[in-house]
């Protein structure tokens, strides 16, 4: 087998397992949520499973009827929101526990419609941030996501000059102990420190914990196609661990594997593009929770939480304490997330060559801090790889210019001896010991190549970065499919041109499938992001170029066995 041929068959096999990948997830979704009104009647119907539970201290199933909010108070009385506007973000925390139900990226725009800003919290798949206080204090539980807050006065928007922005929320008093939930958004920056302040005017000494935790529905967020598909679901990290993804699918199957305890970490709720993460600093006990939620017996109503319960340390009778935690909600900008915590970069989804991959990226994002355009990055970066394997595909494509002056006389002994296989690849073989080829020799250089190209596929997959990027022209979206086709079009010509610079291979049938598969491939390429049809495009341009120099070489040294024309009388 040469190895073009043998470069096709991967790459065939290759988009053959993205397809049935893609398939299963579009067949086998984890439950989806139906959509509610709003997310404060979320919160405020939602079961007290939803309080998470630490494994230190017993606490109460449910919070005092006196702080809870139910469903028919709502409808009496819509909760109070505050609408926060920062430089990258508008978000909006409701009463109703402090959850934060809302937050839109200034600087994406929505999947479905580009006129739209992205939202990462949203009533669409019910996704919130939730914080609250495990504990209680004589027989009344301490203020959480259920409770109704009082929201204190302040500004609400950043202004010019400002680093920083709080919103706080007062919870109602607990025999003496009264609690404050503060949020604190940073300019240039999407992290949002989410605090407890605690004063504690009891007679006795206070103990509790604290739970932070993400909450949504189980459904896929949207931004993939059926040719793409990328990890979504929770996540924890901890240095003794690792890395460890569960899916939606997992926790409502109760399969989901991860550390429960660690001294360390953080735990995160994760799509394409972006992350939403809880990172505590320092080092101290936390514990990781996940389940699922059920909100209706009839109407599949699956909800999913991911919580990280803190101990808070131990307030005396008259003082004060504070507990808080960073919150990341953005995009997986991989400088910046690397900054809020170790590990978190990994978020970003390489697939399973993250050791190759990530480097591959830190070669583009130089590369584009010298250039300012990620297309040109590309085209820059896939140049770089070119000269990389230069040695590797001179000497795969010297073994194909040789192959391709041997046809004729494969074809030969292919008609000489066709009715005994044995005897045509004994001739065959000494064919090739005669003229000094070895017909494998390009197979090496190509399988070297082969888990580059997967890396760098899943890099311009997964960075960020790349979407909404502009190249030139008509391509104003790296991470969104060429709107009007015309870079498939050019790498399905490219593809045509490399397949008749190769050898004719000597069956007729496999000949017919080496036309085809071009076209196959082309059209499969109509769903990719413009950003690897582009590297696609370049490649093989660059590789027409060289495998052509390569065969005039060849063809012009004295003695070559360039195949004459049937009409040559030297022939």
């Amino acid at each position: 087998m040469d190895t073009r041929r043998l470069m096709l068959l991967f790459v065939f096999v290759f988009s053959l397992y993205m397809l049935w990948d893609a398939w299963q997830t579009q067949q086998h979704p984890p439950a989806a949520a139906v959509a509610s009104t709003s997310a404060q009647s979320t919160a405020a119907v939602a079961d007290d499973a939803s309080i998470p539970q630490p494994a230190r201290r017993a606490t109460p199933d449910a919070p005092n009827a006196t702080l809870a909010v139910n469903s028919a108070d709502l409808n009496a009385a819509p909760v109070e929101s505050v609408f926060v506007t920062t430089d990258l973000v508008k978000a909006e925390i409701s009463a109703l526990g402090g959850d934060l139900v809302w937050l839109e990226l200034e600087r994406f725009r929505a999947d479905d419609d580009k006129e739209k800003k992205f939202t990462l919290f949203s009533d669409e798949h019910h996704y919130a941030a939730q914080t609250g206080l495990l504990g209680k204090v004589g027989d009344v539980d301490l203020p959480n996501h259920k409770t109704l807050l009082k929201v204190l006065p302040g500004a609400r928007e950043l202004a010019e000059g400002q680093d920083t922005l709080q919103v706080r929320l007062a919870a109602p008093e607990v025999n003496g102990v009264r609690a404050t939930k503060v949020y604190t958004f940073h300019r240039a920056s999407y992290l949002v420190d989410v605090a407890w302040e605690i004063e504690n005017g009891s007679e006795s000494p206070l103990q509790a914990d604290a739970y932070f935790q993400l909450q949504r529905d189980g459904a896929s967020p949207g931004g993939d196609s059926f040719m793409m598909s990328t990890f979504y679901g929770a996540a924890v990290y901890s240095d003794a661990e690792k890395y460890q993804k569960v899916t939606y699918k997992d926790i409502s199957d109760n399969k989901a594997k991860f550390i429960q305890q660690a001294n360390d970490g953080w735990l995160a709720m994760v799509q394409h593009y972006f992350v939403t993460a809880w990172a505590p600093q320092g080092e101290a006990t936390r514990e990781f929770r996940m389940k699922k939620l059920d909100y209706d017996a009839d109407v599949d109503h699956s909800r999913f939480t991911a919580s990280l319960i803190l101990p808070v340390a131990p307030i005396a009778a008259g003082a004060k304490g504070e507990i808080s935690v960073p919150l990341f909600a953005g995009p997986q900008e991989q400088t910046a997330l690397k900054t809020v915590a170790p590990g978190l970069a990994l978020v970003v989804d390489y697939g399973w060559l993250h050791i190759i991959a990530a480097p591959i990226f830190w070669v583009l994002e130089f590369i584009h801090s010298l250039i300012g355009n990620w297309g040109w990055s590309i085209v820059a970066l896939t140049v770089l790889i070119k000269l990389l394997f230069f040695p590797l595909s001179a000497a795969s494509y010297k073994s194909m210019a040789r192959m391709r002056t041997m046809t004729p006389k494969l074809m030969a002994l292919k008609a000489r001896y066709a009715d005994d296989k044995a005897k045509l690849n004994q001739e065959m073989m000494k064919l090739y010991q005669t003229e000094k080829i070895n017909p494998l020799g390009g197979c090496l250089p190509i399988l070297v190549q082969i888990p580059v190209f997967i890396a760098l596929y899943w890099v311009l997959l997964g960075a960020v970065e790349m979407r909404g990027a502009p190249w030139l022209l008509w391509i104003t979206d790296l991470s969104a499919a060429d709107p009007y086709y015309v870079l498939p079009v050019i790498m399905m010509a490219s593809m045509f041109i490399q397949t008749r610079l190769n050898p004719t291979p000597p069956d007729p049938i496999q000949a017919k499938m080496m036309l085809i598969m071009p076209l196959v491939f082309g059209i499969m390429f109509f769903f990719f992001p413009a950003g690897l049809v582009l590297y696609w495009v370049v490649n093989n341009v660059l590789s027409i170029a060289q495998q052509w120099q390569i065969n005039r070489l060849l063809d012009s040294k004295p003695g070559s066995n360039k195949p004459k024309a049937a009409n040559d009388p030297k022939a």
